[in-house]
């Protein structure tokens, strides 16, 4: 069992009942730059009559113009606002287009002073058959738009060394073919939940849907299949774990999610 053992014998329930309903694990029993600003060019400074600027000006305009923290440059403002000031994590999920299943994930930490900064090589990613959409609604396989916290994990396997709680249990196993006919086998053998329409601090089992059952859940991220997915993010098996492990709830990690232009927004 988990360092956070929970129990899951109704979730085990509610999971067989609602997984066809789910965002995760698509197609189930169907076949189907640096911010940081330049340094201060005197030639065009303008100090008097005589066009120079005095050693204390020009001390004075190099304090005012000091570094800013960088900022992770595929975002938008509008984006980056929605970032909780207290977050040092954040997964970077960019599809390819609005209608793309397909994704690059990078990982980001940020410093008190410097800002954000990546962290290794991006990770090819899946996502929803249909893309990304603004409005998520339960059954329309499109991933949810948004940034969203990251607080609770679980799996069919063993725990690999996450700090974040982790629900272990038989109510994470999964079968059936997804769109592309790939079995659907193992996508659940470590999941991170995304807190879209869920209630965090409780196992990713959890049916609770504070938004309504229109709006979907379940949504996750979790192994890859092969094939597009419901509404999850998805990444190959080694990935996974690398996610699991570098996750710090101290951190207050978010996973930042959608189409390359709904983030540059």
């Amino acid at each position: 069992m988990s360092h956070r053992a929970r129990p899951h014998g109704v979730a085990a329930l509610l999971l067989a009942a609602g997984l066809l309903l789910s965002g995760c694990a698509g197609g189930f029993g169907g076949k189907a730059g640096s911010s940081v600003p330049t340094a201060v060019d005197d030639k065009g400074a303008t100090g008097g009559a005589s066009g120079s600027v005095s050693r204390a000006a020009l001390g004075a305009q190099t304090e005012k113009r000091a570094v800013r923290p960088r900022e992770i440059p595929s975002l938008g403002p509008k984006t980056r606002s929605q970032i909780p000031k207290d977050s040092r994590q954040a997964v970077v999920v960019t599809g390819d287009a609005p209608d793309s299943n397909r994704a690059t994930l990078v990982l980001y930490e940020r410093d008190p002073v410097e800002g954000w900064r990546s962290v290794g090589d991006p990770w090819p990613a899946r996502n929803a058959l249909k893309g990304w959409t603004d409005d998520h609604r339960q059954g329309d396989l499109q991933s949810p738009i948004g940034v969203f916290g990251l607080t609770d994990a679980g799996g069919m396997l063993p725990d690999p060394g996450t700090e974040l709680p982790y629900d272990r249990g038989p109510a994470f196993t999964v079968s059936g073919t997804g769109f592309d006919g790939e079995p659907l086998a193992g996508s659940f053998d470590h999941v991170v939940a995304i807190n879209y329409n869920r209630e965090p601090g409780t196992t990713p089992l959890d049916w609770t849907r504070p938004l309504g059952e229109d709006k979907g859940g379940g949504i996750w991220i979790h192994v890859d299949h092969g094939g597009p997915t419901q509404g999850c993010v998805s990444l190959p098996m080694p990935r996974m774990k690398d996610l699991l492990r570098w996750l710090d709830p101290a951190k207050h990690p978010q996973v930042v999610m959608g189409d390359v232009s709904s983030l540059g927004r």
